[in-house]
């Protein structure tokens, strides 16, 4: 994985999309460039995150929102030829973790993830959950119990699966299973968790409770949304990320985006003229 240095926000004369409420920013993300080898998908992404809030991205298919979410915990590095430009700053630390010498491991404990399909390990509902506790050095067991079922009682799945935590993960139904992989994602309490469209694959009784857990996790958990559903981005985002061919166009409160946005490109999507 090659990271190559860019010239800061002020420095290019970009200003960055600052959250409009009145919240600190939880991640900085200045002038973010990312390359599939010679293939640049992102172009100057400059924008402030808010803390404990919720920002969907939203954008038409190719658009760039899922590389964006996958930069955030350097999953780009599993493969060969990536490359990123520009910086992503985690606050109160302040840490850049497109820095050099940043574990990309340790960057994944800060942002968990979520994705599109339901991916439980083949392990038990307990360990799965343990799973990155254990990574942590997390062995106690007493801890270890205590850690895991406060995780799924914040996943809303304790109730369903305390009286068969050592059966297999793949046992849960569709929704049960995402559910035990957001418990997953949180156990370790990461800073922000990134959801990569988590509904589209579950029926709306399902999606109802996904999106219900994630509203409420808000209260403790900086979250980011990537979703193509324009109704589920105004029913749980604060903030709202329209993206296109690599750019973020525009980026706001989501009820002022949805009603007035300022950019002629997000309003055609937003009313449906392409997408």
């Amino acid at each position: 994985m090659v990271r190559s240095a860019s010239p800061s926000a002020s420095l290019s004369g970009r200003e960055p999309f600052s959250a409009e409420a009145k919240v600190s920013a939880k991640v900085q993300i200045r002038e973010l460039n990312f390359f599939y080898g010679n293939h640049q998908v992102l172009r100057g992404v400059t924008m402030d995150v808010p803390a404990l809030q919720v920002t969907a991205l939203i954008g038409p298919s190719g658009c760039g929102k899922t590389t964006l979410l996958r930069c955030l915990n350097r999953m780009h590095d599993l493969y060969p030829g990536n490359r990123y430009e520009g910086s992503i700053q985690v606050q109160p630390d302040g840490t850049d973790i497109l820095g050099a010498g940043v574990d990309p491991i340790q960057v994944r404990m800060r942002f968990g993830m979520v994705f599109q399909k339901p991916n439980p390990f083949p392990k038990s509902i307990y360990e799965n959950v343990a799973y990155g506790l254990r990574l942590q050095g997390v062995n106690h067991r007493r801890e270890l119990d205590e850690r895991v079922e406060k995780a799924l009682r914040e996943a809303a799945l304790w109730e369903e699966a305390k009286s068969r935590l050592h059966q297999m993960a793949h046992h849960l139904s569709g929704g049960q299973q995402q559910r035990l992989c957001i418990a997953r994602a949180i156990a370790t309490d990461p800073d922000v968790v990134l959801f990569d469209e988590p509904t589209s694959a579950l029926d709306p009784i399902a999606t109802s409770k996904i999106e219900e857990l994630i509203v409420e996790l808000k209260k403790r958990v900086t979250v980011m949304i990537v979703t193509h559903n324009l109704q589920q981005a105004g029913r749980i985002s604060d903030m709202t990320a329209f993206m296109y061919l690599g750019e973020l166009i525009e980026f706001g409160e989501t009820n002022r985006m949805f009603t007035n946005p300022t950019r002629p490109q997000t309003e055609d999507y937003i009313s449906g003229r392409f997408g």
